[in-house]
C-alpha cells in the first residue's frame, strides 16, 4: 500500500522516527541504523512495510529495497514478527544475516533479543533456500566479529560496515581486519 516515503524528519527518537509527508506525520519504525542516519529537519527517503493488524498499522521504513526485502522474509517465517524482523536488521548487516543463514549460524541469530535457538532454526531451515549469501562465508563471518568489535568501541554499524568494506580482503584475520579498520576511522 505505502511502498516509499519521501519527507522531512520531524522527530527522531530511539523507537521511531516521525515523517512530515505534505503535512501528515507518519510514524516510521526503523532500525538503529536508519534512526541514527535520520536527522531532525533533514530530508529523508524511506522504503517502507505496511503491516496490518486487527488494531493496528504499523509502517516500518529502510534506506535500501536489500533490508526491505529480507525484513519481508523474515516476516514470512512463522513466529517472526515485525518488531522481531526489525530487531535482527538492527543487531547485524543484511549481508551479515544472509551469510549467517546460508552457513546455518544460528548463533549469530541468537544474539537477537527474543530468537532463541528453535526461532534461529527455523529461520535458517526457511530461508536458506531463498536467500543468497554474496562472497565468502568465513571473510563475511569475520567482518560480522570485526563489525561487533569496532560497535563495542563506539563506532555505528553503518561506519564499521563501511570501513571494512575499503580493507583489503588479503587481510583475513578479524583482529587485523579491526586494526586496519579503526586506521580507516581515525582519519
Amino acid at each position: 500500500m505505502i511502498a516509499k516515503l519521501e519527507g522531512i524528519v520531524w522527530d527522531a527518537n530511539p523507537k521511531f522516527l516521525t515523517v512530515g509527508v505534505g503535512g501528515v506525520g507518519f510514524k516510521v519504525y526503523a532500525t538503529n541504523e536508519t534512526k541514527s542516519v535520520a536527522q531532525k529537519g533533514a530530508n529523508i527517503s524511506l522504503f517502507t512495510h505496511l503491516a496490518v493488524r486487527e488494531d493496528a498499522l504499523d509502517l516500518y521504513g529502510f534506506l535500501s529495497e536489500e533490508e526491505l526485502d529480507l525484513f519481508e522474509l523474515l516476516i514470512g517465517v512463522s513466529g517472526i514478527g515485525p518488531k522481531t524482523a526489525l530487531g535482527v536488521l538492527s543487531a547485524s548487516s543484511p549481508v551479515a544475516i544472509r551469510t549467517a543463514v546460508a552457513s546455518g549460524e544460528t548463533a549469530h541469530l541468537t544474539k537477537v533479543s527474543g530468537i532463541g535457538k528453535k526461532i534461529a532454526d527455523k529461520i535458517v531451515l526457511e530461508l536458506k533456500d531463498k536467500i543468497g549469501a554474496s562472497g565468502s562465508g568465513e571473510a563475511l563471518s569475520g567482518d560480522i566479529d570485526a563489525i561487533e568489535a569496532l560497535q563495542s568501541l563506539g563506532y555505528s554499524h553503518a561506519d564499521a560496515r563501511d570501513a571494512l568494506k575499503k580493507i583489503s580482503k588479503e587481510i583475513a584475520k578479524t583482529g587485523d581486519r579491526v586494526k586496519a579498520a579503526l586506521k580507516i576511522l581515525g582519519k
